[in-house]
């Protein structure tokens, strides 16, 4: 089915709604399909083009490289989707190299970060010709090892800022003590890292990140300032400019509390300025590896109830969400929460009075909740639940607990069209319900009587 040619419905909520409306009606979601993600396009369009703009095009403005870091959304349809809309992308596996190369990415727009790359990684990559940012100073080592003279691939150092940690403390890579990065305070540290660039002429990057969500502007700031600060000092020590770009990570935290985008890539770029405005003299490269900012607000978990029942005087809905999409919000709640809508078993937005209710998923572990005592409209049998803002991280690596199936994925657009229904709305598949069989394979089906023959 072919989209009229018409400008896009720009509220986040309004997509959503009629999306869930739309999905239902097609049976997208439903008995047969009880729980799915959806990916709005047109707003990862739109928050792509918010990345670029931000960073601008004047002349004397450094040159940008903007990677998706593909751990947020592993999937081959939503990367090829960022690939066409001028994104690089970020890989940290051998699995998300895969997939990246499968979406359409070149290598010279993929980069390599994994803190523990094996050699047979660090062959392909310089194979490929792909940058990559060596995560110590015993995998510089490495990679000279492996590297040949006439490889062609960016490389880099990652370091630790020690800038400190966010609200969530397991979320911050720049802390004192992280796994991420050569520590750049800890003693000796500094000048080991500048005499590896002494001794190696091809390393010419420098990379940091101080972390993800919980992590505010001016400690993101402060991480990439000591960064460029490290970078000044060693291509002064060199006598040279060995160092001609800088990695300056992603990590730009997401507002779960409504629709707003915040911060807004352009206030992540004033913070930036503020802090260090020789970043922007155009002297040095730059590479992002955003993914949460860019996919969380354009995408979202609907889900049927399947039940709802009193306990202790609360109502627990119980549907086919929970932990096994959104992992993070079940076991640490307060960290990452999310918002919750309330639709009918025609999927349309409920009203009425609300009532005190908590949203159970369906693993057998008693953590699997991933709201408690959210004033909704009152749930019963046969509703939909959506958990907003699930666009990363969420129904694109999935928990398998309980062996329970990955859930379909759609993509989906709306336009200013009405009809009795509403906007008009298209989806186009992302990814297929996993099947029983393919959860049989996973679980060792081709080795079933393996065992048995260790015991004759």
């Amino acid at each position: 089915m072919s989209l009229p040619s018409t400008s896009c419905v720009r509220s986040s909520s309004a997509r959503v709604a009629a999306a869930v409306r739309h999905a239902v009606a097609t049976g997208l979601l439903g008995e047969s399909c009880p729980v799915a993600g959806f990916v709005d396009t047109e707003g990862v369009r739109d928050a792509v083009a918010a990345l670029h703009e931000a960073f601008g095009q004047e002349p004397g403005a450094p040159e940008v490289l903007h990677t998706f870091a593909a751990k947020a959304a592993s999937l081959v349809p939503v990367l090829r989707l960022l690939a066409d809309s001028g994104m690089g992308c970020e890989v940290t596996s051998p699995g998300e190299l895969r997939i990246a190369l499968d979406a359409g990415f070149a290598p010279s727009k993929i980069v390599l970060d994994s803190p523990a790359k094996t050699r047979e990684e660090i062959r392909r990559t310089l194979a490929l010709g792909m940058a990559l940012n060596a995560d110590n100073l015993d995998e510089v080592d490495r990679i000279a090892a492996l590297r040949p003279s006439t490889s062609v691939s960016a490389i880099g150092l990652r370091v630790n800022p020690q800038a400190c940690a966010g609200s969530i403390g397991r979320m911050s890579t720049a802390t004192t003590t992280s796994r991420f990065g050569v520590a750049l305070h800890d003693p000796g540290a500094r000048e080991r890292i500048v005499k590896a660039f002494a001794a190696h002429p091809w390393l010419t990057l420098l990379h940091a990140h101080a972390g993800s969500q919980g992590c505010p502007l001016e400690l993101i700031a402060d991480g990439i300032a000591q960064t460029y600060y490290l970078a000044e000092e060693i291509n002064a020590r060199l006598g040279t400019r060995q160092i001609t770009g800088l990695y300056i990570g992603g990590g730009l935290p997401v507002d779960s509390a409504d629709d707003s985008v915040r911060p807004a890539f352009a206030a992540y770029v004033a913070a930036l300025r503020a802090a260090v405005p020789g970043l922007f003299d155009g002297r040095y490269a730059l590479v992002t590896e955003f993914g949460r900012s860019l996919l969380a607000k354009n995408g979202f978990v609907g889900a049927l109830v399947e039940y709802t029942k009193d306990t202790g005087g609360r109502r627990i809905a119980l549907t086919h969400a929970g932990a096994r999409t959104a992992t993070r919000t079940a076991f640490v709640p307060d960290a990452w929460p999310l918002r919750v809508g309330a639709f009918d078993a025609e999927g349309r937005p409920k009203d009425g009075p609300s009532l005190v209710q908590d949203i159970a998923g369906p693993c057998c572990c008693a953590g699997d909740v991933v709201a408690i005592g959210r004033e909704l409209p009152e749930l019963k049998a046969g509703d939909y639940v959506v958990l907003y803002d699930t666009g990363a991280y969420c129904f694109s690596t999935p928990w398998s607990c309980n062996s329970l199936p990955r859930p379909a994925v759609y993509g989906f657009r709306t336009a200013e069209v009405y009809g009795q229904d509403g906007p008009a709305v298209v989806f186009a598949p992302v990814r297929d319900t996993q099947s029983l069989e393919s959860i049989s394979a996973e679980s060792g089906l081709a080795h079933a009587d393996a065992l048995l023959g260790l015991h004759p």
